[in-house]
């Protein structure tokens, strides 16, 4: 007989190459497996998280689960694997869940942000500083094109192993958090690989005045990665929320950003 349990946490991505575990590489997915393993007696433990993170993202929220062959304590968990894990990755909670429930494709939405400011600041590094004025106005009227259901081909890695490249955005908006700090949130039921970061980097074009809205409209509808812009830097993103339906997962209301 199994226990299956659900961990909510956080990390800074900076130090990584991403959520998943990669060959000769470090992740904060091998980080959290060795962890549980060594309170498991050294019994491998496997764990299934709501999604990929590329190398340098960060998450304020996210969820995980894992089956274990005994019930645990939730308060125990979370305060032996913080003594455990490094300090740039955290747990919020431990609890035990419905066997149904998946922390990936129970998940009806995930929010992103993605931090830029326009003035240098040491303390904005987990953020873009922007070089030049942005028309922010502009950018948010674009954005709603992003709206909807809708392939997004355009933004994606290439060579994934994913079978549509469909996806329903629900919100896409620029939001000012002071003077010179923005944030773009954006939130869809799911997202392709490099998606965020290549919406943005082509949102920002919008915003310098090197890209109309309409010619924005075209590049979504051509389906093709290469007319879209770069990708803005890994690390002013994070992945900031995840929604599960109400029954089988009861969330804490921590996030860090």
């Amino acid at each position: 007989m199994t226990f299956r349990y659900a961990l909510e946490l956080a990390y800074r991505g900076t130090d990584y190459h991403g959520w998943q575990i990669q060959p000769n590489a470090s992740s904060v997915q091998e980080e959290v497996e060795r962890r549980l393993s060594q309170l498991s007696g050294n019994t491998p433990v496997s764990v299934v998280g709501c999604g990929r993170t590329d190398t340098g993202v960060h998450a304020s929220y996210y969820v995980l689960h894992f089956d274990a062959s005994k019930e645990l304590d939730g308060d125990q968990l979370t305060y032996k694997l913080n003594k455990m894990l490094p300090e740039d990755i955290s747990i919020f909670s431990a609890q035990k869940v419905d066997e149904a429930f998946h922390a990936r494709f129970s998940a009806l939405s995930r929010t992103y942000h993605y931090f830029v400011h326009q003035e240098k600041h040491p303390f904005l590094l987990d953020s873009c500083h922007l070089t030049q004025a942005c028309d922010f106005s502009a950018m948010n009227r674009a954005a709603n094109l992003l709206l909807g259901k809708q392939d997004f081909t355009s933004f994606s890695k290439l060579h994934t192993d994913v079978k549509t490249n469909i996806c329903t955005v629900y919100k896409a908006e620029w939001i000012q958090q002071e003077d010179k700090t923005w944030f773009f949130e954006i939130q869809a039921d799911r997202f392709l690989r490099n998606m965020v970061r290549a919406v943005v980097g082509t949102l920002l074009e919008v915003g310098y005045g090197k890209l109309t809205e309409e010619q924005l409209a075209e590049i979504i509808a051509l389906k093709d990665r290469g007319e879209a812009k770069l990708s803005v830097p890994a690390k002013g993103l994070f992945l900031v929320d995840v929604a599960y339906p109400e029954n089988g997962f009861l969330r804490t209301n921590k996030r860090l950003k």
